[in-house]
């Protein structure tokens, strides 16, 4: 088990928004992230600066993006483009973070 940290960027007040679309994560995409090794997942909010934080633990080496050429995923991408930072293909801009510390 290993664990991924990394920021994306959320549009202007869109915080509701993204809670809402969060609060009903449809259950295939829940599904998916399970079965890729994916047991927790948590997204924070900077709201100072719009940053989103997310966590996740995963039991293989790669995280959720990683799922890139699922079509789920990319669905999902396309539903939250709107309300955040995205590449040409919809994707999240995603940067990679660096753990420097953890304690258990």
């Amino acid at each position: 088990m290993h664990r991924l940290a990394f920021k994306m960027k959320l549009n202007k007040g869109q915080k509701e928004a993204y809670k809402k679309r969060h609060d009903k994560l449809w259950p295939e995409l829940k599904t998916l992230l399970k079965s890729n090794g994916i047991s927790e997942y948590s997204i924070f909010l900077d709201e100072e600066t719009s940053t989103l934080f997310a966590f996740q633990k995963v039991s293989e080496e790669g995280g959720s993006q990683d799922l890139a050429n699922n079509l789920i995923v990319k669905k999902w991408w396309a539903f939250m483009s709107d309300i955040m930072e995205t590449n040409s293909d919809n994707s999240p801009i995603s940067i990679p973070l660096e753990e420097l510390f953890y304690m258990e």
